[in-house]
């Protein structure tokens, strides 16, 4: 049996409205959660400098050192790193450091410095100071490093 124009079903106003808000919804939805991905695009790197630095503020250098070469494990092999060694992170990173002792830290930036770069600059605010520490964090295996791009907020 075919349908024609004169024996359609009436149109159903709520059922409409409800189509509508569903659509609306769903819209709305993608949205946000396009932008609630595109705003942690960078979240893995941020909570990695994150663990790095409470671990500075906690003063446990050893664990802040396995952190930076991505090995838990460093001490038990510590010729591996010979080209940044432990001594010369605790110069860097110590109480005699640049930075002095870690009392207190925020990230507040994380950037891409350029698109075909292989890490993301994580800045963050140390011990409340103007500048930000620019931290380097590669994308393939999570090591950190000095940024040669500085973070300016």
């Amino acid at each position: 049996m075919s349908t024609s124009l004169f024996n359609a079903q009436p149109y159903d106003e709520a059922r409409a409205r409800r189509r509508h808000i569903l659509i609306a919804v769903a819209i709305v939805a993608v949205i946000a959660i396009a932008a609630l991905l595109w705003f942690n695009r960078y979240y893995p790197e941020e909570r990695r400098v994150n663990q790095f630095f409470a671990q500075l503020e906690a003063k446990n250098y050893e664990g802040a050192y396995g952190i930076w070469m991505n090995d838990p494990n460093w001490q038990q092999h510590p010729g591996v790193y010979k080209r940044y060694a432990f001594h010369a992170f605790y110069l860097d990173w110590g109480p005699s450091g640049e930075w002095g002792p870690i009392n207190s830290y925020k990230v507040v930036a994380a950037q891409k410095p350029r698109p075909n770069a292989s890490g993301v600059v994580i800045g963050v605010r140390v011990n409340q100071r103007k500048s930000l520490c620019s931290v380097r964090v590669e994308f393939k295996d999570k090591t950190l490093g000095f940024s040669p791009d500085e973070m300016v907020e």
